[in-house]
């Protein structure tokens, strides 16, 4: 599938640096196709490995309706949002994927998408980890998005001061 190219390509992030906002960051906003093809976005939580972006979510609702009926989706991350008043502008960085987002059934797969989130939100608590996963694992859905596309932005004033002028 073609993805469309960013009008403002100088201040486009490369892959790496994309890929450091979502290891830095901790939660970013999920869109989906919700109810009556309104979208819905959501604030999730998620860790990346490998290419794809793993969630946790309740059994059922919205969030998962949606992702039931279609399987597209888009999350974004803002890095940073830093606002310049006198310049009438913000210098930010910000993160956008598309994708194609999915139930996880397979048992191995769901229990290390959830380890991963535990050991990320909640580091180096071991039997802490063991004992929410005892308690809450068989009642939550892991949400897998396999990455399509991704693309960064950063503001111009941020690209100036970072990257040469040719």
């Amino acid at each position: 599938m073609e993805f469309r190219k960013m009008r403002r390509s100088r201040q486009q992030l490369s892959k790496a640096e994309c890929e450091s906002i979502l290891t830095e960051a901790t939660s970013g906003t999920l869109a989906l196709l919700g109810d009556n093809g309104y979208p819905y976005a959501v604030p999730l939580s998620y860790v990346y490995v490998d290419g794809r972006l793993y969630f946790h979510s309740a059994v059922s609702g919205h969030k998962v309706d949606a992702i039931r009926n279609c399987d597209k989706a888009s999350f974004c991350v803002i890095a940073a949002d830093d606002v310049h008043p006198a310049e009438f502008t913000t210098y930010f960085s910000s993160f956008i994927a598309f994708g194609r987002i999915h139930i996880v059934e397979d048992e191995d797969e769901r229990f290390r998408a959830a380890a991963l989130l535990g050991e990320r939100f909640n580091p180096g608590d071991a039997d802490g980890l063991k004992k929410e996963m005892d308690k809450f694992f068989s009642h939550m859905l892991i949400l897998r998005m396999d990455v399509e596309h991704m693309t960064g932005k950063e503001a111009i004033e941020l690209t100036k001061s970072r990257k040469p002028t040719v």
